[in-house]
């Protein structure tokens, strides 16, 4: 049977599910699943074409396998399909021994012959950083958040050493290199799946309908209305506790925490600042916060005649006032940041003679630099709620009346297109409100993405800011094993950027979520949705 067929027999098959009633269809949910609820619809399934949102930040964990996972509590890397792994001594070459009982998700659209091997890992990577790849430029073939890395710049080589081992050659040493192998976006697709898609002229078709080896497996997508997965019965950690969960992606909002309240749905994401009390005042409703690897910022476009003086970008951060954001943005759940890495990172430095609020002081830098008499600058502003920023709109206004009270009149573009890909098609864009969030423990998993060269060429890093000293000092803490040293690089990375200000660190905010009290077994992360595999319900 052709795919064309198996698509047709598959639709036809969830066609019939859908063809209840909404309430009917809630209530086989309620019993066998859950309903999560609080992020926007995805663009790809696929976590290897971008650098954040749901696919990234749930849905990659849910749909497929990584060959390491980031322990939520240590932030060391830890087994998941490699059980073991060694480098040599430069560390430059990294052997990793898989898993022999990973099997992928059998789908309406294909069904697998074998358990995954090493063929797997290296196909998913070679389309990464083999632009003669066949599948390189499915999808676009930007890969965002490993360019951002220049991975494809420092992994030379990927080769099956036999069916259950690879092994790993960069062009210099990187002791960081594991951590980066245990993200979402570092997921294992099936190069069985893609070599049966290229035969059928289909391989668009990779990115768009899934085949993993996560404990869920897609079953169907209703485009900005819902997502639902059933669970994976042959999975290698044994089959989920609950038969399926539902992503509802219908809205944002006020709306969502409706649904939460009449039970239309069973687990909100990122709930707004301005639900928080409600939430805690419900019986039925459980919020959960944890520390999370992540931070807030103004990016700044240093090409900007003005921007470009280093002074009145010191002015800009001057001028706003963190605390009023903590108390009317974050409502208690985040901290001040006076630095691009939050204060669980190991080598955070706290830096409170550089970032604070001190009006007058952000005054004179602009008449010293020249602009006394004011200055007109614009910011985009994104609409949907992240853990660093859980109101957008509400922040933008904040430090839109604190640039105002040293004169600067500052024009506020709010749009549901604001990501950071769009900034750089975009000339009338002086500030952009943004964030990040961590996919390890690794300082550089923040710096490298948002700051480098690599990442400006690229045209990720929205500041336009290149520093030769700044990529030196990255390079060099990537090169050693040696904390101590590490520790002391990421300091002067810091320091580097406290004197420089391409960005304006303004808050580190909580990661958050509720859930009903019916489920147990949601376990929360610094860096991302956690598997759902152990979630079920007691009543």
């Amino acid at each position: 049977m052709n795919l064309f067929n198996k698509l047709c027999l598959g639709l036809l098959g969830l066609a019939f599910l859908t063809a209840c009633s909404d309430e009917r269809e809630h209530r086989n949910v309620h019993q066998s699943g859950f309903v999560f609820c609080g992020q926007s619809d995805p663009e790809t399934f696929n976590p290897q074409l971008v650098d954040s949102g749901v696919t990234a930040e749930t849905l990659g964990s849910q749909l497929y396998d990584t060959l390491l996972t980031i322990d939520p509590i240590s932030f060391q890397p830890r087994a998941s399909i490699a059980t073991e792994w060694q480098s040599n001594h430069a560390g430059t070459e990294y052997l990793l021994t898989l898993r022999d009982d990973v099997k992928f998700q059998t789908t309406p659209w294909f069904t697998p012959t074998r358990p995954l091997n090493a063929s797997d890992v290296v196909f998913s990577f070679e389309r990464i950083i083999n632009k003669a790849a066949p599948y390189h430029n499915i999808g676009g073939g930007l890969y965002p958040w490993f360019s951002r890395i220049n991975f494809a710049t420092f992994v030379q080589n990927v080769e099956a050493i036999n069916d259950r081992q690879v092994k790993f050659t960069l062009t210099r040493p990187n002791f960081a290199f594991l951590s980066t192998l245990a993200t979402p976006h570092s997921a294992i697709l099936s190069s069985e799946y893609a070599q049966y898609l290229r035969q059928n002229d289909q391989m668009a078709q990779l990115d768009k309908l899934p085949v993993g080896s996560g404990p869920f497996l897609l079953v169907e997508h209703k485009a900005n209305d819902y997502i639902r997965l059933k669970r994976h019965v042959d999975h290698w950690r044994g089959k989920a506790v609950m038969k399926q969960m539902v992503l509802d992606v219908s809205q944002r909002g006020t709306g969502t925490l409706a649904k939460l309240m009449r039970e239309e749905c069973d687990v909100l994401s990122t709930p707004l600042a301005s639900q928080l009390h409600a939430i805690q005042r419900h019986p039925n409703l459980l919020l959960s916060a944890v520390p999370a690897m992540n931070v807030a910022f103004v990016a700044i476009n240093t090409r900007h005649p003005a921007l470009a003086d280093v002074r009145v970008r010191q002015a800009l951060s001057f001028a706003i006032n963190r605390q009023r954001l903590l108390e009317s943005v974050y409502y208690g759940a985040g901290i001040a940041a006076t630095t691009l890495l939050p204060p669980n990172s190991w080598a955070y430095q706290k830096d409170q003679r550089q970032v604070h609020y001190d009006r007058e002081h952000a005054i004179a830098l602009l008449d010293e630099a020249g602009y006394g008499d004011g200055l007109a600058l614009s910011m985009w502003v994104p609409l949907t709620p992240r853990a660093y920023n859980p109101s957008p709109h509400k922040a933008a206004e904040l430090i839109q009346a604190n640039l105002a009270d040293i004169g600067i009149r500052l024009t506020l573009f709010t749009d549901d297109r604001a990501e950071r890909k769009d900034l750089q098609h975009t000339q009338e864009a002086d500030l952009f409100l943004t964030g990040w969030i961590a996919d390890t423990g690794e300082p550089d998993s923040i710096l490298r993405p948002l700051l480098s060269c690599s990442s400006q060429h690229a045209g990720l890093n929205v500041s336009m800011w290149c520093n030769d000293d700044f990529d030196f000092l990255l390079d060099l803490a990537l090169e050693t094993k040696e904390q101590r040293y590490r520790v002391n690089l990421y300091y002067q990375v810091q320091n580097l950027l406290n004197q420089e200000f391409p960005v304006i660190p303004l808050a580190h905010g909580m990661q958050q979520q509720v859930h009903h009290r019916s489920l147990i077994g949601i376990k929360s992360s610094p860096f991302h949705a956690l598997p759902f595999h152990n979630v079920e319900r007691l009543y």
